[in-house]
């Protein structure tokens, strides 16, 4: 289940029907996907996507997408920093970002622009959609490992456009965890 934090607002939302209406009131789409039962999360990219094909199918159809594909990052994958370093800078994209998340975590940053900036710390089985255009950033937790089903309109995939006035540099990529949410303990960011 995601976390949505409003850091100018001082405001944590951890309530799945409120984080919800709190991202369509902002132009988000999220939904929660089933992993028990369905697959192993870390079987092979081919058979987690027959195992979502029905889901998916339907998001092809709703929302013009053409591929899917499956990313696995772990700490030791090659040039990593250089390849974060390519989402953790506030831009845009001319299609949308939809992520499924199957094991690991990350933070997206949205910039509204007319109202404060919030991050979405997603985790396994959050499914989130940022339209095109959307002023955003996205940051790995500490642990560095994410897996996720990815969406593409466009076969060739898509490039990020940097702003000169994005404001990525003075946010912290905050992951909080389960274990904050479960009020267990910490878990380090």
């Amino acid at each position: 289940m995601a976390i949505v934090t409003v850091p100018a607002a001082a405001r944590r939302i951890t309530d799945p029907a409120e984080i919800t209406e709190f991202l369509a009131e902002n132009g988000i789409h999220y939904e929660r996907w089933p992993l028990e039962d369905r697959v192993d999360p870390a079987a092979p990219s081919e058979t987690i996507l027959a195992a979502y094909a029905p889901e998916l199918d339907d998001l092809k159809r709703r929302g013009g997408f053409v591929t899917a594909d499956v990313v696995d990052v772990y700490p030791d994958t090659p040039n990593l920093e250089a390849m974060l370093a390519k989402f953790s800078k506030e831009h845009t994209h001319t299609e949308d970002e939809v992520r499924f998340i199957l094991q690991g975590r990350g933070v997206f940053h949205i910039n509204p622009g007319d109202k404060p900036v919030f991050a979405i710390e997603v985790w396994e089985g959050d499914l989130i959609s940022v339209p095109l255009g959307t002023r955003h950033w996205f940051d790995l937790c500490n642990d560095r490992r994410i897996r996720a089903i990815r969406l593409f309109q466009d076969t060739s995939g898509w490039t990020p456009h940097y702003l000169a006035d994005g404001v990525h540099a003075a946010y912290e990529p905050l992951c909080l965890g389960p274990a904050w949410v479960s009020g267990t303990g910490r878990t380090p960011s």
